[in-house]
């Protein structure tokens, strides 16, 4: 069965929390360690204390009293320390049950109170120690650490304690871990159902953007090329339907034509057949508008650059326009910096500066005017073509650049669309102010290369 993606989540982060709540008990080994050692040499030291008591008795005695030794292995006990004390001759002087049968009734109360001792128990396992005076040995110590309840206290209730912390975090981590998991999965379940409806042809299909994180980042991501494929379809779609439609109009009216020839109702007369050359033309301009603007479109895959300078190249295609304008009692300005050069396909730049200055033509009236003018402005080249004509009604602005979309102009409605994609290419952009009583601008903005 294959684990999905907020259960793997899920497992990882209960490997993590268990792999840090284990630290806990491996942390706790090493202290108890420490602690039982620290416990050890604590026991040492009290023995020691007794064995210099004892030996500090025997000078002041002068040898080994019961009545005297009774008080100094009752204080033994009372350290947590069960003695037997032995003379040079390995014979028992007194041992601590002996010793607290001795005290007062309270005193010995008090004493086994205090010790945990019981007269006849008996507790670990019993060590040996000399007793020494002045280098002679007086005799030995046979001495037994008694249970020690506080600090068997301290490690049981730390054990509780780890326990129980252990168990409450736990179920935290693995609470979090539920959370966490889900809402780390949540977006990237969603990305997968999303481009799952995408792939399956549903372009309208976008994913809640929360976070700015790598997850919010790819959803941006996602959502932007959703929204690029969408208009890609559209314009295709778009396409498609303005292309049948203009295809529609000619070859209706060739087919009508032609039944009525066919039927006798037409005459088939020179003014007749060069009704449908006209229509034929007309289909041929639109076939031909709709191929160039796919090789505009795929023009960025083949563009041939080149450095040259502007200032010559313009004047040429000004000079193209020369006759049409004085015909019209036109003027067409050139403003261009001698030096100033560029670098660009000639032949997609030189359609892009026609194009436009075709379309200023028509919207001037006589006496009119039209300046193409180059510039550079830092690491960019400005082309602007503007010119002083009817300008462009404000509600078609927004759609100067749409396939198919016609002005009051009238054409196909694909050459402004071509000369955006060709700027496109270029790695340029292209703009437009426009006034119906000053004119109207095209501004083209292109990589400026000066070496």
């Amino acid at each position: 069965m294959r684990c999905s993606l907020r259960c793997k989540f899920l497992l990882l982060f209960i490997l993590i929390s268990t792999i840090a709540l284990s630290s806990a008990f491996v942390l706790r080994g090493f202290i108890m360690r420490d602690f039982a050692r620290y416990l050890d040499g604590e026991s040492q030291d009290r023995i020691q204390r007794v064995v210099a008591l004892l030996e500090g008795g025997y000078e002041r005695n002068n040898g080994w009293k019961p009545d005297a030794v009774a008080s100094d292995l009752a204080w033994a006990l009372q350290l947590g320390i069960e003695v037997r004390l032995y003379d040079s001759a390995a014979r028992l002087v007194l041992d601590s049950e002996q010793a607290i049968s001795q005290l007062h009734p309270l005193m010995r109360k008090r004493v086994l109170d205090t010790s945990g001792f019981e007269p006849g128990m008996v507790t670990g396992e019993a060590l040996s120690y000399p007793l020494y005076l002045r280098g002679e040995e007086i005799g030995s110590l046979e001495a037994r650490v008694l249970d020690q309840v506080k600090e068997d206290y301290f490690v049981r209730s730390s054990n509780r304690v780890l326990l129980t912390s252990v168990t409450i975090l736990g179920l935290v981590s693995i609470l979090a871990g539920i959370f966490a998991s889900r809402k780390l999965a949540r977006p990237l379940l969603e990305l997968v159902d999303a481009s799952g409806d995408i792939a399956e042809g549903n372009l309208s299909r976008r994913v809640s953007n929360t976070g700015h994180d790598e997850i919010g980042r790819l959803s941006q991501s996602f959502n932007s090329m959703a929204h690029t494929l969408e208009a890609q379809e559209k314009l295709r779609r778009t396409l498609l339907s303005n292309a049948a439609h203009e295809l529609r109009t000619p070859l209706a009216i060739i087919s009508g034509e032609l039944e009525g020839m066919l039927d006798g109702v037409l005459p088939t007369d020179r003014e007749a057949l060069q009704s449908l050359h006209d229509e034929a033309r007309r289909l041929t301009a639109i076939l031909d508008g709709v191929d160039e603007m796919s090789r505009a479109e795929a023009s960025i895959l083949n563009l041939h650059e080149e450095t040259f300078a502007l200032n010559g190249y313009l004047a040429a295609i000004v000079a193209r326009f020369e006759r049409l304008f004085a015909d019209k009692h036109a003027v067409l300005l050139l403003e261009c910096p001698d030096s100033l050069k560029i670098t660009a396909d000639p032949d997609r730049l030189s359609q892009i500066i026609i194009n436009l200055i075709s379309n200023s033509f028509k919207s001037i009236a006589h006496d009119g005017q039209v300046i193409l003018s180059a510039s550079s402005n830092g690491n960019q080249i400005s082309l602007e073509v503007s010119d002083n004509g009817c300008g462009i009604p404000e509600k078609d602005l927004p759609h100067i650049f749409e396939r198919f979309y016609k002005g009051k102009g009238g054409g196909l409605g694909l050459g402004l669309a071509i000369v955006q994609e060709l700027v496109t290419a270029h790695g340029g952009t292209i703009s437009v102010k426009s006034s119906l009583t000053s004119g109207t601008s095209f501004r083209i903005l292109l990589p400026y290369h000066p070496e």
